[in-house]
């Protein structure tokens, strides 16, 4: 009996030794073929830099084509590429000094690409990305989420220089839009004037242009209605920081080494390297500026080179009027007056950068916000984070809402983290101007859904769409904004990017926790007001207690909704309490706080009722708010509502 009990106990030693082995010949397996995908499928990090290939340009424009791109920024390359791929002659012309392809990718050396990617379903499987098409064409060519400068300029210049349906100019004085009225209120695109690098003028005619100028610049030349930075919230002189990018060399594969033992360990999600990216070292916002008025530091965002340096997306500086040359030279002046400092607070505060030097600057700086166009649809913040479908779409988001700062001591903020999100045909269709497409971050959207949508990828998969567009306005002789009402030439177009590589199948997801919050009407119209945010989590903290303090805070960012309803003083209303952002928040205290703010004669106990006969209170909300005398969120949220409405007339 016991030969035999040790018998049964070898045996079952031997099949839980071999299933270990099988599951781990299955994991090894899992880990070799995702280790081929990341290195096979990119160009892969290597000691040796590309040679920059001379991009070349035609001497002079033919009179006419079928399609006009401005701008040799992502968008554009893949807006030209995909308008030739589809039987159309295109110019892709520029109107910088630029002599490489990819603009903020190459000339602004933002060389770390924020990406939209698909949600895991399998953990083993590879990180898929949205949209597909000419994104993961030109993604295939390069290193990484990551890449040097040089390997991507080559490779939008390879992917160009294949069709032979495109002609480059670049380094062109003016670009100007060539406009005749259309007798229907709007006027139509005739073409551009351009004048040439030698002053020499010309004129081209085209039925389409693609205005892929990272402001839109095109687009505001011929008239097409925009808000400027933060305008439609209220605070049109307020936008996100712009950025020089800086270079470090002496960033060798020890020094990366040392950089992943310390970030890899590190619990911050925010924090991370791989082979070719660089994503934390948040110690750096101590970094104390020279100009507090005008310079902060953020975490360090690299992106590495093949010749031991990086790319750094770091300093951020305030107050720059990017339209205005001397503003741009303050901006660079201000710059390389910080650098030096930087890099030496860099070497002191972290022992695997004491042997880094700065060296250089991009010729660009990274201009994050400007222009927003007004396109037959407008994108806003409630599409975003709560993974709206729409029925023209051209593309998917998914990149977190992502709120650079907008002054030295503003933090910054994520609005929300979305899944999948659409982007519509209509948001780069301009309004009042036809013939035009406007692709990229001056896209249709407010303030606050761009902080997600500004990102290359969705606009590059914004120019594919653009360029197929204009080849089914030439074959079914309409205008974009004809197209874009047309349920069954939308179809059309959809049909045949998925059958150029993209990906446009309709969004199937669950509603998110937040959408099926008794308050969710009343969080819509705080969002877009801009007043909650829910950050990575999508957590808005909607049953949470409010506090006085927090109702005054949250009365005053309404002020946004039309300020010259606000006639009195908000702060008022806690003048006279104690410990205004520990105590509970009472239905009376929130109402008496709205009629402070709106200057209506008011006391305590008879603000609610003054609200209610004025209609800026309902009884519904009023039902909806389980115990008056401890105000949530939530409850807040849809006194912002109510107050909306009545303030202004509108949802």
């Amino acid at each position: 009996m016991a030969n035999s009990n040790r018998n049964n106990s070898t045996s079952k030693g031997w099949l839980w030794l071999m299933g270990t082995l099988i599951v781990l010949a299955v994991l090894a397996a899992a880990a070799s073929l995702y280790y081929q995908y990341k290195h096979l499928s990119h160009g892969e990090h290597s000691l040796k830099k590309q040679a920059i290939q001379e991009v070349k340009s035609v001497k002079k424009a033919k009179e006419a084509y079928d399609v006009i791109v401005v701008g040799t920024d992502p968008e554009g390359v893949a807006a030209a590429v995909s308008a030739a791929r589809n039987g159309l002659s295109t110019l892709l012309v520029d109107g910088r000094n630029r002599t490489m392809l990819g603009g903020l990718m190459t000339h602004g050396g933002l060389n770390t690409i924020d990406m939209n990617y698909a949600p895991k379903t399998n953990p083993l499987s590879k990180h898929e990305v949205f949209n597909k098409g000419f994104f993961s064409e030109w993604y295939s060519k390069i290193e990484g989420d990551s890449f040097d400068v040089n390997t991507a300029a080559n490779a939008f210049y390879d992917m160009v220089r294949a069709e032979k349906n495109i002609d480059i100019l670049l380094q062109m004085q003016k670009i100007d839009p060539i406009l005749e009225s259309s007798g229907s209120g709007n006027v139509k695109l005739q073409g551009a004037a351009l004048t040439l690098s030698d002053g020499t003028k010309q004129t081209v005619k085209a039925a389409s242009v693609i205005d892929a100028t990272q402001d839109a610049d095109f687009a505001a030349a011929a008239g097409v209605p925009f808000t400027f930075g933060r305008e439609d919230l209220g605070d049109p002189q307020s936008r996100m920081a712009v950025t020089l990018v800086f270079r470090l060399k002496n960033i060798t594969p020890e020094v990366w080494s040392l950089m992943a033992k310390r970030l890899n360990g590190d619990d911050d999600v925010n924090s991370g390297v791989n082979e070719v990216s660089v994503w934390g070292y948040k110690e750096m916002s101590n970094y104390p500026p020279l100009n507090k008025e005008r310079a902060k530091m953020r975490g360090l965002n690299m992106g590495r080179e093949n010749d031991n340096t990086v790319l750094v997306n770091s300093l951020q500086i305030f107050g720059v009027d990017t339209f205005n040359p001397k503003s741009v030279q303050d901006a660079f002046d201000i710059a390389n007056q910080e650098l030096p400092n930087v890099v030496t607070y860099m070497q002191k505060t972290f022992p695997e950068f004491a042997g880094v030097e700065l060296a250089g600057t991009a010729s660009e700086l990274y201009v994050r916000e400007t222009r927003h166009i007004q396109g037959e649809y407008r994108m806003n913040i409630v599409d975003v984070c709560t993974n709206g479908d729409q029925w023209d779409r051209i593309g998917f988001g998914s990149y977190p809402v992502d709120i650079q700062r907008v002054t030295p001591t503003d933090s910054g903020n994520v609005v929300c983290s979305p899944t999948q999100y659409a982007i519509p045909f209509r948001s780069i269709v301009p309004q009042k101007v036809d013939g035009l497409l406007v692709v990229g971050r001056a896209a249709s959207y407010d303030t606050l859904p761009h902080g997600s949508a500004r990102v290359m990828p969705t606009g590059m998969a914004e120019g594919e769409a653009a360029g197929a567009a204009a080849m089914f306005a030439k074959q079914e002789k309409m205008t974009f904004r004809q197209l874009a009402g047309s349920k069954e030439v939308i179809a059309k177009l959809q049909d045949h990017l998925i059958k150029q590589g993209m990906e446009l199948q309709p969004i199937a997801l669950k509603p998110q926790p937040f959408m099926e919050h008794k308050a969710y009407e009343g969080l819509k119209s705080a969002l877009m007001l801009g007043l909650a945010s829910g950050a990575y989590d999508n957590n808005f903290h909607l049953d949470d207690a409010a506090n006085p303090k927090r109702m005054v805070n949250l009365v005053s960012g309404a002020k946004k909704m039309k300020p010259d309803a606000w006639g009195g003083d908000v702060s008022q209303a806690i003048a006279n309490l104690q410990n205004a952002d520990k105590i509970p928040l009472t239905l009376e205290q929130a109402s008496y706080t709205i009629t402070q703010a709106l200057g209506l004669k008011a006391t305590s106990t008879e603000a609610q009722s003054k609200l209610m006969e004025n209609k800026l209170l309902t009884d519904m909300t009023v039902k909806l708010i389980a115990d008056k005398q401890k105000l949530t969120n939530a409850d807040t949220y849809l006194l912002i509502k109510d107050l909306k409405v009545g303030v202004t007339g509108k949802p």
